[in-house]
């Protein structure tokens, strides 16, 4: 079968494509057909060392993919072969080969059916992002229902997963976004509001948008010196949940800027869900989106051998998720 294979953990520049044996199930696993597979930023962290995994290589990338059931293994009866089954975050494309070939080997407690009336595309790229999404909107417990939400890159993966779910627990979402076009979407999609943070004011003008209130909880996609803006528009007792670093390290960082008002920061890592725990999460994600109409987002899709475009294209800053057509 047809792969792209990283050959060192220095880059997505590593990857080729090549020919690879046919898998096969083990016990409790099964061979699915990749129909599409979804990128994420976590692809490329991993492949430039900056992610706890260290895999053997060569490795295959890709935690989010859809694909038909072609093979089971021993002991398997939940899954039948023909079945079309998205993947559940887990090892895949982790310390296993992951989707971004024709063929992947998955755990079947890391198989899901796709939710009814999604397209395959909507569900190749859902899981992860969702999963993220509703950690950071519940690790610091239930939220008044007059809560504010701010999501910095707000148009990406989980930014826009977060938008909706958080729309649909019924709180009032604030967007920040580089491009004013998305900014719009982001509406549409349920924020009450958008801001660039490339506008100097975006602070003051939230604070306005919002008074007497302030932001009560902000996931934040990107870190770098947006991070100590984001703080400033927190209120007593605000939370941070931190999901990305794509602007990269925080500069001069100030603790006191956390002391008076009593702000908190956590980390948020989906690997620390158990089976059981990422399924329920997934279970509730259905309900909530269900509850409002709301649907995953696909930005592009590019055929199998434009993987390096692909992630061009992330690297860019999608409206929603990348996907790359497989079979």
């Amino acid at each position: 079968m047809r792969a792209w294979l990283l050959d060192e953990l220095s880059g997505i520049n590593h990857l080729r494509q090549a020919d690879v044996d046919e898998p096969s199930a083990k016990e409790g696993e099964a061979v699915l057909e990749v129909l599409f597979a979804a990128l994420n930023p976590a692809d490329r962290y991993l492949a430039e060392r900056q992610y706890p995994a260290k895999p053997l290589l060569p490795h295959i990338l890709g935690r989010d993919g859809i694909g038909r059931v072609i093979q089971v293994g021993k002991g398997v009866s939940n899954v039948r072969v023909g079945d079309t089954c998205a993947v559940l975050r887990g090892d895949v494309g982790v310390n296993r080969w992951g989707t971004f070939a024709q063929r992947v080997v998955v755990p079947v407690d890391n198989l899901v059916e796709t939710p009814g009336g999604w397209t395959a595309e909507e569900a190749a790229g859902a899981t992860l992002v969702y999963l993220t999404a509703y950690q950071a909107l519940t690790m610091w417990g239930p939220l008044p229902a007059s809560a504010v939400v701010l999501i910095t890159g707000a148009s990406g993966g989980v930014g826009v997963a977060s938008v909706q779910l958080a729309a649909a627990l019924g709180y009032t979402v604030i967007g920040l976004s580089r491009n004013a076009e998305k900014g719009r979407k982001l509406q549409e999609l349920g924020a009450a509001a958008s801001f660039s943070p490339d506008n100097a004011q975006w602070r003051q003008e939230v604070k306005a948008r919002l008074a007497p209130k302030r932001v009560d909880l902000a996931i934040d996609n990107i870190g770098g010196k947006l991070l100590s803006e984001v703080l400033d528009t927190l209120g007593d007792g605000g939370r941070v949940s931190l999901v990305g670093r794509l602007a990269g390290p925080v500069p001069n960082f100030n603790t006191a800027s956390m002391f008076f008002r009593r702000l908190k920061m956590g980390g948020v890592a989906v690997g620390s869900f158990t089976n059981a725990e990422s399924r329920a999460a997934w279970k509730e994600v259905q309900r909530l989106l269900a509850s409002t109409g709301a649907r995953p987002l696909v930005d592009s899709i590019f055929p199998f051998d434009q993987l390096p475009k692909a992630f061009e294209c992330l690297e860019r800053g999608p409206m929603g998720k990348v996907l790359l057509k497989v079979s």
